[in-house]
């Protein structure tokens, strides 16, 4: 009987957590699970930034092409200032973006609060156009910005509790669940839901139009990715790629484009690093 209490209590709790963490996510206005806070997550993100950029920086393989961290500096400077115009409080985020030199491995990302990095693999096997590379680094921004970490933790978080209510009333099984628990949180980090990865397009061609990007390079990025495959192209790892996604990208071009052929000034965000 109190195992049962005990479970039934349980339940209650994750469906008022549930209830209770339902939030809207910025600029799209979509439904998300909001366990984790997203201080909580720029926090954690903080340290697993510094932690993941430790081995390139002792290995030699950290900015170490000034030309290639110049570049992508100018372009995600003025996609940043963009970002601030969608969330004025992410003027206080510590924004950063960082060259890791790994010929092959054609990835980019980036957490919670602004931290960014870029490897070498995706400018020599894709070879961007200033235009494209801005799409790569606009939809990452664009991740930071809908709390998708933050969602991602959260799901983590509900399944591990989930996972709880069964391990209460199966002790036996504690250690196969605690590594079913494990599983689902590795699970979650990839690939990307592919609402999220909507929500990332939808953003950053905008953030990428607004800071003077011609919209058109997010199909043929896609293009380009897409004539790659998946040999050794860990970006569509994190972020699959539908067979509907250059034709939503293409669709969204015109509405973009006067953005894109405003005459305004096109700021950029100071980095200090």
């Amino acid at each position: 009987m109190w195992i049962l209490n005990y479970r039934s209590s349980l339940v209650l709790v994750i469906i008022i957590l549930f209830l209770q963490a339902c939030a809207s996510a910025p600029v799209t206005g979509r439904k998300q699970l909001m366990i984790v806070p997203e201080s909580e997550a720029i926090s954690a993100s903080k340290s697993a930034y510094q932690e993941m950029l430790e081995p390139y920086k002792k290995s030699g393989k950290y900015n170490n092409d000034k030309a290639l961290k110049k570049r992508v500096d100018r372009i995600t400077s003025k996609l940043i200032a963009q970002a601030i115009q969608y969330r004025p409080e992410t003027k206080d985020w510590e924004w950063s973006v960082q060259v890791l030199d790994e010929p092959d491995t054609v990835n980019a990302w980036c957490m919670a609060g602004g931290r960014m990095a870029i490897y070498s693999g995706l400018i020599n096997k894709i070879k961007p156009s200033d235009d494209e590379l801005a799409q790569v680094m606009g939809h990452e921004i664009a991740h930071a910005l809908a709390k998708h970490t933050a969602e991602k933790m959260s799901v983590a978080m509900a399944t591990n509790l989930a996972l709880g209510i069964f391990a209460a009333t199966q002790e036996e099984n504690s250690l196969a669940l605690q590594g079913a628990a494990l599983a689902a949180a590795v699970a979650v980090q990839l690939p990307n839901s592919r609402e999220a990865e909507s929500e990332a397009d939808r953003i950053g061609i905008e953030l990428a139009a607004k800071a003077g990007y011609d919209p058109n390079a997010a199909v043929s990025l896609w293009q380009k990715m897409g004539e790659g495959g998946n040999n050794g192209m860990d970006f569509l790892s994190t972020h699959p790629a539908p067979g509907k996604r250059m034709d939503t990208l293409r669709a969204l071009v015109p509405r973009m484009m006067p953005y894109y052929a405003a005459k305004v000034e096109r700021p950029s965000y100071s980095l200090n690093e």
